[in-house]
């Protein structure tokens, strides 16, 4: 951020202005990215988290996000030592805090960091442990410490193997992950790059889903492919693995007034064996023991 909002803590603006050591190309690209992101979007800080998904008896087992709160809260988060990496501005990381947590969470960009932090101080919950680091590299966190890892739509920003690494690492034996990712299987990425899709389709489709917006999509992003998920499967034991989205975000937006399609759309992939859903599905929602 360029200017910093004068309602902000003197030490959230100088640590805004600080840039992490020792960068890859890649992550620098990233911190280039989500630093505009952040100026742009610098009114969230005065936005409130969201708790239906936390607090409301309805649930939407139709929905990736929904179902990922699911798995959050049956694993009993109170009292936990809970990582979060990537934490945007926040949103996760307060929501686990409200439901018990011992928080601890980081992003790449210190812009973010300080706009999640202060929604943390508003929303009541300034005992989250905000960090500035990249997700290949935990350097602040010691071995054998966490006891669950939520993953939110960060693993297509880094590089997965080294970041898998690390949070094996950091995290105490029996520990759980879960995570909800964005996904598609590399036949498909062929069909979605191809000419005719690229140039033609996807435009049009793009304008639909957004509503005409800019979507947000960094530069050196992609969705995780099987290859890269047998990575992060490769961490678990007991893998429980749900594919998502056939046509979700890829033919109608993931919106509640396409709720009926959404349910339509999940049930499919519901009834689909893995090997065919893990072909066809857009997102992939999974949990587990991490292998240690």
């Amino acid at each position: 951020m360029t200017e910093h909002d004068p309602r902000l803590k003197p030490d959230l603006a100088a640590e805004a202005a600080e840039t992490p050591p020792g960068l890859t190309a890649r992550q620098l690209s990233e911190l280039e990215f989500h630093r505009s992101h952040a100026a742009a979007r610098a009114e969230v800080i005065d936005l409130p988290v969201s708790t239906d998904i936390i607090t409301s008896s309805e649930r939407r087992p139709w929905n990736a996000y929904w179902s990922l709160y699911d798995r959050i809260m049956a694993a009993g988060p109170a009292g936990k030592r809970v990582l979060i990496p990537g934490c945007g501005f926040g949103d996760d990381a307060i929501r686990l805090a409200m439901l018990g947590a011992e928080v601890s969470t980081f992003d790449l960009s210190p812009e973010s960091v300080e706009i999640a932090r202060e929604r943390a101080r508003r929303a009541g919950q300034a005992g989250i442990d905000f960090r500035v680091m990249p997700a290949e590299s935990m350097a602040d966190y010691s071995a054998d410490h966490f006891d669950l890892v939520v993953f939110v739509d960060i693993l297509h920003h880094v590089d997965i193997a080294a970041t898998m690494a690390e949070v094996v690492r950091v995290m105490q034996p029996g520990g759980t992950i879960i995570g909800d990712e964005l996904y598609t299987h590399s036949l498909l990425q062929r069909i979605r790059t191809s000419a005719p899709v690229e140039r033609i389709a996807y435009p049009l489709l793009q304008r639909f889903i957004y509503d005409g917006e800019t979507p947000y999509i960094t530069p050196d992003e992609n969705k995780i492919d099987e290859a890269e998920f047998a990575i992060v499967r490769a961490a678990l034991r007991d893998a429980r693995i749900d594919f998502f989205g056939l046509a979700e975000g890829r033919l109608f937006p993931s919106r509640p007034r396409w709720s009926w399609a959404a349910r339509i759309d999940r049930a499919l992939m519901d009834t689909a064996p893995e090997p065919l859903a893990a072909r066809l599905g857009s997102r992939v929602l999974f949990s587990g023991t991490v292998a240690k």
